[in-house]
């Protein structure tokens, strides 16, 4: 199931989309008030059954009327990422200089696991900020994310998947000299708009096969990344057991597994993104989300 939250001009709504159609309905009638796609996937064993037996009876809406926001506009705590996990993405990273503490192009040992700030989160075709005077390094990473839907700790890899509602993209917008300046990734990843997500959450049941979904980016229409999922180095297995072995993964948490190759720093000389420039970013049956820096 795809599910979305849109306006048509009013405040938020959650919906259930037909991609084929290109159309959505509206949910809302059948959740208790106040229930957002955060709440959906938390009680997702209980509402599923539901939508599926009457959510198509109810009436449509084409998307190209309507909003589209973040499928999770206000994620419960800062998002999960994951830094070098694809190994073509390690070489370009280590050569650009922007590796710290140096140009290593070793591959990691371990998951490189940093935060994103929850406010960095906007729409799927919502524009971003190029925040001038705070950075003038502007990078774009194309990324499937995973949605947990049953929280724990001490996850196992063998469950890991039972712990999996779905998946997103993300585009992990990325001010390259604030990353390097801090000798950390979170006020490099974090500024506002500096998270596309969307334009659909997928529930697991609908990807028959997670490592064949095929991660791509265009700017400006040339073709930049694209790399199968099963190109991890880290797999979501291996994410989802190595995070909560200490810390309770809970409902409607967010892990960006990483970004393959072909970023703008991978160029020589680097290629950043300026304004005016469109992103857009697409993953094998999560849709595509179209993004302009201004």
């Amino acid at each position: 199931m795809k599910l979305v939250t849109f306006s048509t001009g009013d405040g938020p709504r959650v919906g259930v989309v037909d991609a084929g159609a290109g159309e959505v309905r509206d949910i809302g009638g059948l959740l208790p008030a106040g229930t957002g796609v955060l709440e959906l996937i938390e009680g997702w064993a209980r509402w599923a059954p539901v939508l599926t037996e009457r959510a198509p009876a109810l009436p449509a809406l084409a998307l190209h009327d309507v909003r589209l926001h973040a499928p999770i506009p206000r994620p419960r705590r800062d998002l999960f990422c994951v830094g070098k996990n694809y190994r073509e993405h390690v070489a370009e990273f280590g050569r650009s200089g922007y590796d710290q503490p140096d140009r290593s192009e070793d591959l990691p040992e371990h998951p490189i696991v940093f935060a994103k700030a929850t406010t960095s989160v906007t729409g799927p075709f919502d524009d971003v900020l190029a925040h001038p005077g705070v950075t003038a390094e502007l990078d774009y990473e194309a990324e499937l994310a995973v949605i947990i839907g049953t929280g724990g700790r001490g996850i196992s890899r063998a469950a890991a998947y039972e712990h999996v509602w779905g998946y997103t993209i993300v585009d992990d917008v990325t001010a390259r000299d604030l990353q390097r300046r801090h000798k950390q990734w979170l006020i490099g990843k974090s500024l506002d708009t500096h998270c596309p997500m969307g334009p659909y959450a997928v529930s697991a049941d609908e990807i028959a096969d997670v490592a064949a979904l095929q991660v791509e980016s265009r700017v400006n229409g040339e073709a930049r990344q694209s790399a199968p999922v099963k190109d991890l180095i880290f797999d979501i297995p291996e994410l989802i057991a190595t995070l909560s072995a200490g810390i309770t993964l809970l409902p409607g948490d967010v892990i960006a597994t990483g970004t393959p190759a072909g970023v703008g720093i991978g160029f020589d000389p680097p290629r950043f993104l300026t304004a005016g420039d469109v992103v857009e970013i697409s993953i094998t049956g999560l849709g595509t989300q179209r993004n302009r820096i201004v």
